[in-house]
């Protein structure tokens, strides 16, 4: 408590959204997890579980544009508070009988925790932005790896923490619990949080949603196809396959899908050691580098499942492999993004920026679901490889 105490105010800030982030992020894994396995055990197709999915996405992309301008105009910590209220709201929505779980109500209430989920990242990545001194480039490397590596870990746990609950307690139980707990972190976050952090000197318009920026628009470019690589399989195709192929039940795909994430996020924030940060980075040649080793090993991964070589292990093995470098190329354009943004009303780059990252989960989202069905997890991956080889060719007109 005394070493807390002597800390600095921007350390302590950035301690309290990191914070807030964690447990969010928690309960939005734990939520996603909870809401695949449940419904595919009540007999859904794999597209009908996607479209579970389909309004928390498209509420995230409106959300990345407006919550940025938001964000600007009245600061980054009433965006993340009423991004956390929001949240509670998705969750108590879920805590009904089970009559009520139809799919449009669970669609309405997966919007709300998409918009939750964007007003709260949005505002912690940010607010790191605010909280490191101009020109400590390096230092901003680490803080924004730190935030995003330790994010998709807790993510990781979440998915975790979903299976376990689903095993444990009952799907709307589960959903008052995390509820409860969101609820106390909030009502810190209220009394702990400055009330200025974020907010622009110069109110910006409305039309200042959209970015005027090259590069930043390059790099959102760039972004929307890399998770949409991501999410073509990773979202309901996966766990679907899982549980179809291997026959594993709901605690053995939860426990999966948490490891995988978990050391995702572990490497998230080890990047800047791995891709040997310097002042002279050259975003270019970096992007493009660690695009093109993804793509290769993706397409790797397709063609061991394609001709049917050993699926278990080239699958779990080449999903391993995806996940060291998905996450170098996450952190590296994390940090990017972070460091091009104005640092004046901050939130409206980087708000832009995640709305085309929401795009990205949007499109993967639902080709997840409908590829699968039709065509199964290999057609899935193939997609994914293509969308990676994209991202990689938009990264290459970024500044040298």
């Amino acid at each position: 408590m005394e070493r807390l105490a002597t800390l600095s105010d921007d350390i302590k800030q950035y301690l309290i959204v990191t914070g807030n982030y964690w447990v969010f992020t928690l309960t939005d894994g734990a939520l996603r997890m909870l809401v695949v396995l449940y419904f595919h055990g009540l007999g859904y197709s794999p597209l009908s579980i996607a479209m579970l999915f389909l309004f928390y996405e498209i509420f995230g992309v409106i959300t990345n544009l407006v919550g940025g301008y938001l964000g600007a105009r009245i600061g980054l910590n009433k965006t993340m508070n009423i991004g956390l209220a929001i949240q509670i709201i998705a969750l108590l929505m879920l805590a009904v009988p089970e009559p009520w779980l139809t799919v449009i109500y669970v669609m309405i209430a997966q919007a709300l925790s998409g918009i939750a989920k964007d007003l709260n990242k949005m505002s912690a990545k940010s607010s790191v932005k605010m909280l490191v001194a101009a020109g400590e480039e390096g230092t901003l490397f680490k803080w924004v790896a730190v935030l995003t590596g330790s994010k998709n870990a807790l993510k990781g746990f979440g998915f975790f923490l979903g299976g376990l609950l689903l095993t444990l307690m009952s799907f709307n139980a589960a959903m008052l619990l995390m509820a409860g707990v969101l609820a106390i972190v909030w009502c810190f976050s209220l009394y702990a949080l400055s009330n200025d952090l974020g907010k622009a000197k110069n109110k910006p318009k409305f039309t200042d949603i959209f970015s005027k920026s090259r590069s930043i628009n390059l790099l959102s470019g760039a972004r929307l196809f890399l998770f949409g690589a991501r999410d073509v399989w990773f979202v309901v195709a996966l766990p679907v396959f899982l549980s179809q192929a291997f026959a594993w039940d709901h605690w053995t795909v939860g426990s999966f899908l948490a490891l995988w994430i978990i050391g995702y996020g572990i490497v998230q924030s080890l990047a800047p050691k791995l891709i040997n940060f310097k002042a002279t980075l050259s975003p270019a040649k970096e992007t493009v580098k660690w695009a093109s080793l993804l793509a290769v090993v993706t397409l790797a991964i397709t063609i061991l499942l394609y001709f049917d070589w050993s699926i278990k292990v080239s699958l779990i093995v080449g999903l391993i492999v995806f996940a060291v470098l998905f996450a170098i190329n996450s952190s590296l354009h994390s940090y990017l993004i972070v460091s091009m943004a104005d640092a004046d009303g901050v939130s409206l780059d980087v708000g832009f920026y995640y709305m085309a990252n929401a795009m990205g989960r949007l499109i993967g989202t639902v080709l997840s679901g409908w590829v699968f069905q039709l065509y199964g997890l290999t057609a899935c991956l193939a997609i994914s490889c293509l969308f990676v080889f994209v991202a990689g060719g938009i990264s290459s007109k970024l500044p040298r």
